[in-house]
């Protein structure tokens, strides 16, 4: 690979540049924006790099980088999970109607509700074969519906102070939800990088086929991903619902999934599946709450924030294509 690269610009052709710049964006490019958003703020936002305020992003952007990393697992497969918004708010519903019964009992409900529509949607893409937008925009559209129908169509305030004490909490000055999004972000790079199911994930968004040839598991793996995925999802829910200490299905998680997958994205895992890129993933997402952030503090409208997040993703699966496409 070296001798190719190095060999190429002899000739003229400039294909090996290419292919270098294109390596080196989707590889490095999301850290070298996070650190020049940073040094912009450092220089030209007053008050943006106080403690308090880092705190701030911190703890706005730790569910989205939960969510993203379930995210990024179904996409190394080639896949996509348009439901994990869903999952968030069937997690909220829920948590009210047992937390009566304490909060251990009223997390593993939330959970299992995560668990059950992966399982729903693992099924659908695995054993009857929908194509995985198709099968997770059922969820999408009912998951939410459910949720809403289970807490009557009402915000519901939380009191319990266990369940407060996770979105509010901290640790030696750090917040909770912070360490829980870090821990698992280390599980989940464990996962793919240590571990035989992490290795078929990958050979499975690589090649599904060349996969089921050589013996692998495909549709539990399948299936897997996505029971994670919901898992994720609805522990971010959780953990969403206890920091704004109300349950309300009808806005928590929206848009959501949109979210995750621009940072999966930007963080350089390819839409084609075959990788999961865990550290590019957690910066996407930083990445996405810097820039909205430091557009709000310069009093430019959030709709500039959208077109630039736009911009991102678009340049992202650019660089992704050119550097499959050489």
């Amino acid at each position: 690979m070296t001798t190719q690269a190095t060999a190429a610009p002899v000739r003229g052709t400039g294909a090996g540049t290419g292919r270098g710049a294109a390596a080196w964006f989707q590889e490095y490019g999301v850290y070298a924006a996070v650190a020049a958003l940073l040094l912009f703020n450092a220089l030209f936002t007053e008050y943006f790099l106080t403690a308090d305020n880092l705190r701030t992003q911190l703890v706005q952007v730790a569910p989205v980088v939960i969510v993203a990393l379930g995210m990024a697992l179904v996409i190394g497969t080639e896949g996509v999970d348009l439901s994990v918004g869903s999952a968030m708010a069937l997690a909220a519903a829920l948590l009210p109607l047992y937390l009566g019964y304490g909060l251990v009992p009223a997390l593993l409900v939330a959970l299992l509700a995560g668990a059950v529509v992966g399982l729903v949607n693992g099924t659908l893409v695995s054993v009857v074969g929908l194509q995985p937008i198709v099968a997770t925009l059922a969820l999408f559209v009912g998951g939410r519906g459910l949720a809403l129908v289970l807490a009557d169509g009402q915000l519901k305030q939380i009191v319990n102070p266990d369940l407060l004490a996770l979105g509010t909490g901290s640790v030696l000055g750090v917040p909770l939800v912070v360490l829980i999004a870090g821990v698992l972000a280390l599980a989940v790079a464990f996962l793919v990088h240590r571990t035989t199911f992490g290795r078929q994930v990958v050979a499975i968004g690589g090649n599904r086929k060349a996969a089921a040839l050589a013996g692998l598991p495909v549709k539990r793996v399948l299936t897997g991903v996505y029971v994670l995925c919901g898992v994720l999802a609805a522990l971010a829910g959780v953990l969403a619902t206890a920091r704004l200490t109300a349950s309300d299905p009808s806005s928590l998680g929206t848009l959501m999934e949109l979210s995750a997958i621009t940072a999966v994205v930007v963080g350089g895992t390819p839409l084609s599946g075959g990788s999961v890129r865990v550290l590019g993933t957690v910066a996407g997402a930083l990445l996405m709450q810097l820039l909205r952030a430091t557009l709000v503090k310069h009093d430019l409208p959030d709709s500039t924030a959208q077109i630039a997040q736009a911009a991102i993703i678009v340049a992202a699966v650019y660089v992704a294509r050119e550097r499959r496409s050489r």
